[in-house]
């Protein structure tokens, strides 16, 4: 499977394509950054950021695309800058039909470092490392773009493992509910014929 990883933001957009094989066999396809100017409006950042990751998804034909979920930080301005990007990344996926994937940062520490609370420097060592780059992606945010196309693909098998016990789980429910509808339908004439007998003795 291929991914494009997105590590969303107007002023760099970190972008990550990585191929998965058997097992936890991971290998980088391509990593890089999609810019635009501070000083230019709103709308025509986003048309800067859209048009490079278009250019991504056209050049490397992507069967999926993982994105950093957004969460609350104190710079109100660029969490709104960043859900911004990451709807313009979904938008785009979505007129292509590609799938869209959120992860959270801590789910992507957790997948790459093994711990949840691990700094960028760490997840960077850890993308080297796993990839077998021969230098670390530069910047950070391009080495979060890769970690998020490795996350993705090391959790895959485990949410499909899960979503079909739970569809198991769910059918085995069904199941159960529905063989005590057929028992207390069936017990039930037997409970009025029991009754009618007993008023015809008196």
């Amino acid at each position: 499977m291929r991914v494009l990883g997105v590590d969303p933001g107007l002023t760099r957009c970190g972008l990550g394509v990585v191929d998965g094989g058997a097992g936890r066999q991971v290998s980088c396809v391509a990593v890089g950054v999609a810019r635009s100017p501070a000083d230019q409006e709103l709308s025509n950042r986003l048309l800067t950021v859209a048009d490079e990751v278009e250019r991504w998804m056209d050049e490397h034909h992507p069967e999926v695309v993982a994105i950093e979920r957004v969460f609350s930080q104190h710079n109100v301005r660029t969490v709104m800058g960043t859900a911004q990007v990451s709807g313009v990344v979904a938008l785009a996926a979505a007129r292509r039909g590609l799938p869209v994937a959120f992860h959270t940062p801590s789910e992507v520490k957790a997948a790459i470092s093994g711990s949840g609370r691990a700094d960028k420097r760490q997840v960077t060592a850890m993308i080297t490392r796993i990839l077998r780059l021969s230098a670390e992606p530069k910047p950070a945010d391009a080495a979060d773009a890769l970690a998020l196309a490795v996350c993705h693909l090391w959790r895959s098998p485990m949410l499909s493992k899960l979503a079909a016990a739970e569809a198991r789980a769910a059918e085995l429910a069904r199941n159960h509910r529905a063989r005590m509808r057929q028992a207390q339908a069936a017990a039930r004439p037997v409970q009025v014929r029991t009754a009618a007998r007993g008023g015809n003795a008196r």
